[in-house]
């Protein structure tokens, strides 16, 4: 019976010590803050980009 009982308290241990499922909450963080700064920054270009289409479609329509 303690044999049974050391081997659990041993991989327990060795569960709690595991450290490789922590990377991978890393990695989701630093993708989800990269998609987060990706989107922040196509709004701001959104609204340029807009103007700018906007722009040419008037310029090829005098043209044409």
């Amino acid at each position: 019976m303690n044999n049974l009982m050391l081997k659990m308290f041993v991989k327990m241990q060795t569960l709690l010590a595991n450290e490789e499922g922590q990377d991978l909450v890393e990695y989701g963080l630093v993708v989800a803050l990269v998609a987060f700064g990706a989107v922040a920054a196509l709004k701001s270009i959104g609204s340029e980009l807009g103007v700018l289409f906007s722009s040419i479609n008037s310029i090829l329509t005098s043209a044409a």
